[in-house]
């Protein structure tokens, strides 16, 4: 058996299908990301989880849930958060001649927004939020735009710190992107191949630095589908120089790496060369990536998902990418390691009712 579960996969309906259920068992499948299609209420959300755990207990459980526009669940008594630019915005709304008093109530909503974010995803059985987004808004970024805190760095680590606090408070884990910054490039990598040209001092000085900052309270990271020609000629997912050099060893990072959905245009183009998801698998892994995901690709039959699992298994075989005890070792300890409150009793604890009201 392997060592190593790298991939991220999804599944298409409200429930689990005889393929999923197959899917989610093969050995190189260290756990699901859950999409808006697979929400219809709590207790099928709920219900959801508990047959994915059934399968494998130790499978990830993941969502893209920060607030603002970027919300998978947003009924049923989920609480509609802000997006992050609001607690950026308390920041600067800083009181009587610049005392402080706006960025203290600033980072008291941010912990208060991670806790309830964190606390209602696990009451329905989510183990892992792909949050908080680290990328600095410089204004021209449609994709990234109020997702983000704030232009300045240090507003954004100590927000981001805050929020990430909230989510300890709640047991689960945090993942910080998209390293090292998607907020200066318009383009969007969902569609393109953004490319920044600024070069690797003014990058880790502005955009990289809450990374640096924030090395001992990340507990997971997902690099820029963006390319930094003057840095590597590959996006930053799929970058050695990136991921192990600066991420790992200049800025100390040791958590676990998640690659960005392989599905999206700035992963399909790899030095020049259009890719399989395998051939972009097996890319990012070798390049310092513990997790990969591939998204939105178990529509429709998912021959996608079985062909990249396919095709990662005869990579390792053939000696294409080793699997890595260090990676899952990474990947497990994301999982929730205490037991989350039930809805109902949730509703009514006096801390998650306090937060509330610190929401702006």
């Amino acid at each position: 058996m392997t060592p190593h579960a790298p991939l991220i996969i999804d599944v298409a309906g409200l429930c689990l299908s005889k393929t999923d259920k197959k899917r989610l068992k093969h050995p190189l499948v260290g756990g699901l990301i859950l999409f808006a299609r697979n929400w219809q209420d709590r207790a099928q959300l709920t219900e959801l989880c508990r047959e994915i755990k059934k399968v494998r207990k130790d499978l990830l459980i993941c969502v893209d849930h920060e607030g603002g526009r970027v919300q998978r669940f947003k009924t049923d008594g989920f609480t509609h958060l802000p997006p992050m630019r609001a607690l950026g915005d308390l920041w600067l709304n800083d009181g009587k001649a610049g005392q402080g008093s706006g960025a203290m109530q600033a980072t008291n909503a941010a912990s208060a927004c991670g806790y309830i974010l964190g606390a209602e995803l696990r009451a329905c059985g989510v183990d892992l939020s792909f949050t908080p987004v680290l990328d600095l808004d410089f204004g021209e970024s449609g994709v990234i735009g109020d997702r983000a805190f704030a232009r300045d760095p240090r507003v954004v680590s100590l927000l981001a710190k805050s929020l990430m606090h909230g989510l300890l408070l709640s047991g689960m884990a945090n993942c910080g992107k998209h390293f090292p910054g998607h907020g200066f490039v318009k383009a969007d990598s969902h569609t393109e191949i953004p490319v920044d040209t600024r070069s690797l001092k003014t990058i880790l000085a502005d955009d990289a630095a809450p990374y640096g900052w924030l090395s001992s309270t990340l507990a997971s990271v997902m690099p820029a589908h963006v390319i930094y020609p003057k840095v590597d000629a590959r996006p930053a997912g799929f970058s050695s120089k990136w991921l192990n050099d600066i991420l790992r060893r200049q800025l100390g990072f040791g958590g676990t790496i998640f690659s960005d959905d392989l599905s999206m245009a700035g992963a399909r183009l790899i030095d020049g060369e259009r890719v399989s998801y395998t051939q972009a698998a097996v890319a990012a892994l070798n390049a310092g990536c513990d997790m990969v995901l591939l998204c939105n690709q178990s529509l429709d039959g998912g021959q996608a998902v079985d062909e990249l699992m396919d095709g990662l298994t005869e990579a390792q075989l053939k000696g294409g990418w080793q699997p890595m005890e260090a990676s899952e070792a990474r990947r497990l300890s994301l999982l929730p390691q205490s037991p989350a409150t039930d809805w109902d009793e949730l509703m009514v604890h006096s801390a998650y009712m306090q937060a509330l009201s610190l929401l702006p």
